[in-house]
């Protein structure tokens, strides 16, 4: 079946010409109509743009364009709804921004397009990118296609269950803390954060800028690669892009013995409660990864137990400067009010769900007078000191290995009143992105009943892609999880 084929597997057959582009787009777009009812990864589909990019990329393909020239040319790819798309509506899930259509295109997309990919859709999120679960989207709650009653993860969520239900061949979404990998590893599919500074960030809107990074979402290792090779690059638009020469990722998956590299195992994230399904699995792939060649160490990162707590100071107080703009004035909602003050406060009351209302709070509150040094200070030192962590750890390590996510994908409403305990859903995801280093989650097994997926996180040095692509892809080959196919997949 068409839609369920890999993109080296779809490019294959494009180069060859036994399928075109407006077959593989036709392919997704029937398999949405069947399935995106019972998942609701979608927000919204411009069918007619994409039935041109499609046409268009057919005119290539006839014309002898190859993939040397454009490695996704005719591959039809997602967006979340974070990342901006020219004609197309950018909204982060939000009533604040209902009705803005972008002007312009994020850096990532128009590299998208550059290398041929045929770019249609929204994706359904966690408004402005805050969240777990995908529950707090303005709109509607994403659900998992491995299990309709539970949630994909988030918050990136919609991409996870796009890919996973085969509604999209790949999608692209955005991480501030996990928000790749978790739901990645909750709906059984490749997500890869990248080093920060990897991939511009032109185009995002921004949820906490020293964090936020943009990173694909594939159905195994290779696509993941591949993406990540046309997606990164430095920009001069974004002035914390960094000027990094982009390898050719694909070249490092070899898929063969792990021999000669160093896997660290992290003391401090060897915790109670981790569901008992979830710590099989991963047990079993670490002893998998030995039995690959690599040689399994111990490493320690000591500040690891203050990532939550730092995290939930920055994250929101960025996102109190970020999300300023949004004033009812300029563009979006605008709910009319006898003074320009009153306006704002009733476009933002409006306009803004419960969650992004908590952390707008909460990031006030640690930069005003008197809290800053207390609270938003002493965060930016731990901070250095979990960076600090991660580079020694790298000393003794190639790469780091832990869970994805302490459980498998929860039920729709089961956290959602214990804003605790949806953020513990990230605790090992978080530090990845305070440390700016890159992280991948991929299969590594299911949880035995229910049968949900279960999330490895490979965690690499900065700008160390190229490595965790390797072990990952060694993994992938000689297990095969990737293969398997959610119920609406």
């Amino acid at each position: 079946m068409l839609h369920r084929l890999t993109i080296s597997q779809l490019t294959e057959r494009l180069v060859r010409r036994d399928v075109s582009a407006r077959e593989a787009l036709a392919a997704c777009l029937g398999q949405i109509e069947r399935v995106d009812g019972q998942v609701k990864a979608f927000l919204s589909i411009d069918r007619a743009d994409a039935e041109a990019q499609a046409g268009a990329a057919d005119r290539e393909l006839a014309a002898g364009i190859t993939p040397a020239e454009k490695p996704l040319l005719g591959v039809p790819i997602a967006l979340k709804d974070v990342l901006c798309h020219r004609g197309q509506p950018v909204g982060c899930a939000s009533r604040i921004l209902e009705g803005y259509i972008s002007p312009y295109d994020a850096t990532v997309v128009s590299k998208l397009q550059a290398a041929g990919a045929v770019v249609f859709g929204r994706l359904n999120m966690d408004e402005f990118a805050m969240g777990s679960s995908t529950e707090n989207s303005a709109y509607w709650t994403t659900l998992n296609p491995w299990d309709t009653t539970r949630i994909p993860g988030g918050s990136s969520g919609g991409c996870a269950a796009a890919v996973a239900s085969n509604e999209a061949f790949a999608t692209i979404g955005s991480d501030t803390g996990g928000s790749i990998r978790q739901p990645a590893a909750l709906c059984g599919c490749v997500g890869f954060k990248p080093t920060y500074g990897r991939v511009s960030r032109y185009g995002l809107v921004a949820f906490a800028s020293s964090l936020d990074q943009i990173g694909p979402f594939t159905k195994d290792v290779r696509d993941a690669a591949t993406l990540l090779g046309v997606i990164s690059g430095h920009d001069r638009r974004d002035s914390t892009s960094l000027p990094e020469p982009v390898p050719d990722y694909r070249a490092a998956l070899t898929g063969d013995s792990l021999k000669g590299l160093r896997i660290g195992v992290v003391k401090e994230f060897q915790i109670g409660g981790l569901d008992p399904g979830v710590d099989l699995a991963v047990k079993a792939a670490i002893a998998n990864l030995e039995g690959l060649g690599a040689e399994i160490v111990e490493v320690s990162l000591p500040h690891s137990d203050y990532a939550a707590a730092t995290y939930y100071i920055i994250a929101p107080a960025e996102a109190s400067a970020n999300l300023a703009r949004f004033d009812g004035i300029r563009y979006g909602l605008r709910v009319d009010g006898p003074d320009p003050f009153e306006l704002n406060c009733r476009t933002r009351g409006a306009g803004f769900g419960a969650e992004v209302k908590r952390r707008i709070i909460l990031g006030t509150s640690v930069l005003s007078s008197g809290y800053h040094d207390a609270f938003y200070l002493r965060a930016q030192k731990v901070r250095t000191l979990i960076r600090k962590d991660f580079l020694d750890a790298f000393g003794k390590v190639d790469a780091i290995v832990s869970p994805t996510a302490p459980t498998a994908a929860f039920r729709v409403g089961e956290k959602s009143s214990d804003p605790l305990q949806m953020y513990l859903s990230d605790i090992f995801t978080i530090s990845c992105n305070l440390a700016g280093i890159c992280g991948l989650s991929m299969p590594c097994g299911f949880t035995g009943s229910p049968r949900l997926p279960v999330g490895l996180q490979l965690l690499g040095r900065p700008f160390g892609e190229e490595t965790i692509l390797r072990i990952a892809h060694a993994y992938e080959q000689a297990t095969g999880w990737h293969r398997e196919i959610a119920p609406l997949g």
